[in-house]
């Protein structure tokens, strides 16, 4: 069960407070391009993306923020450093969140300032805490980057922030080693109560970054933490948010519009499984975005590849097949229906689908 933490709004989407766990992603292209930012926006948008960021290195980038507010339908992050002052512009074109180190910030009168105008408009402030820019009397205190130091980082900080009377708070504790950042997350779950922003930082590749990734967060998610996740890739964007969508099914908190299960085959498949189910994984995305868009159901299609679990699995679902030598047994809503040839179980079991409601 997920801990109740305080929500907070961005735009129109809640985080913590048992609010459904939200997808994030950035942004790639130069802010200051709008035509491209928005193209990409709205790419993640359409991907399933719920929250957008964006980099803010300057004038110009906050500036764009407000052409790119009016033309995306998505919330708007601003990523600021260094300089105070590129926050305050963000808010005034529009961010919907500002995301902030308070260590690099540029002292406490720069930070009050921040929150005091983020307080003004009900914004949020997400306090970031990664395991490259520990304060230095922490890594001190620890003899380098602990869990313990990112946490005591975290909490200190955001006591900072509390002290000057805001608490419209994300806290978010990032490291690229897994086990280091869960540990972390875990401890300062237990000393805030604001939502949390999880992730694996500079995970890598869309392959090896995969795998930190589901580890990481996967873990977290299972422990009951996270409010809002971002799945950080070396590549397109748009793949951090397909892989946080799978994360998030794995892991129990969201179901696919069409659920496929498939066994791993064995020496007792006599059909060429590895075809079949590829083939109905990509014939059923139009249905599966249809189903969404409509709001229907999940549904759940299991597709098996012998007689041992075959038909358990597939009586189990929704519908599906349980496959025999060169043929395969259609099941529709848990009661065995016919035996079809091989070469017909994919439209079969496709027209069984079209026909379900």
């Amino acid at each position: 069960m997920s801990k109740e933490t305080k929500r907070v709004m961005c735009g129109d989407v809640p985080i913590g407070g048992g609010a459904p766990v939200s997808i994030q992603s950035m942004t790639n292209t130069d802010t200051r391009d709008v035509k491209a930012t928005v193209e990409q926006i709205s790419r993640l948008a359409d991907a399933g993306c719920e929250i957008v960021r964006c980099a803010v290195p300057d004038e110009e980038a906050a500036a764009a923020l407000g052409q790119i507010k009016k033309a995306v339908r998505l919330p708007l992050v601003a990523d600021i450093h260094f300089d105070y002052r590129l926050a305050l512009s963000a808010m005034e074109n529009g961010a919907d969140k500002i995301r902030i180190n308070p260590g690099n910030i540029g002292g406490e009168e720069k930070l009050r300032a921040v929150l005091r105008a983020a307080a003004v408009r009900g914004l949020p402030v997400r306090v970031g805490v990664n395991s490259g820019s520990l304060e230095k009397e922490i890594l001190s205190k620890y003899g380098g980057v602990t869990a313990e130091a990112l946490a005591e980082s975290a909490v200190r900080t955001v006591r900072r922030v509390e002290a000057m009377n805001f608490d419209q708070i994300v806290v978010s504790l990032k490291a690229s080693d897994v086990v280091l950042g869960f540990e972390a997350c875990k401890s300062a779950s237990q000393q805030l109560n604001y939502p949390l922003h999880i992730g694996v930082t500079e995970a890598g590749t869309l392959n090896s970054g995969k795998v930190k990734s589901a580890v990481g967060i996967g873990a977290l998610l299972l422990n009951g933490i996270g409010d809002t996740l971002r799945v950080s890739l070396t590549g397109d964007p748009v793949e951090e948010v397909l892989y946080a969508k799978e994360i998030l099914e794995a892991a129990g908190l969201r179901r696919k519009a069409i659920q496929l299960i498939s066994c791993p085959t064995c020496g007792r498949t006599r059909v060429d499984l590895t075809a079949i189910v590829s083939e109905i994984e990509e014939r059923i995305k139009p249905l599966e975005r249809r189903r969404a868009a409509q709001g229907k159901k999940p549904l759940t299609l299991a597709v098996m590849g012998c007689e041992v679990n075959g038909p358990g699995e597939a009586g189990e679902a929704d519908f599906g097949v349980a496959c025999g030598k060169d043929c395969g047994l259609l099941f529709r809503g848990g009661k065995p229906e016919r035996t079809v040839p091989a070469g017909e179980i994919v439209p079969s079991l496709l027209k069984i689908l079209e026909q379900w409601d």
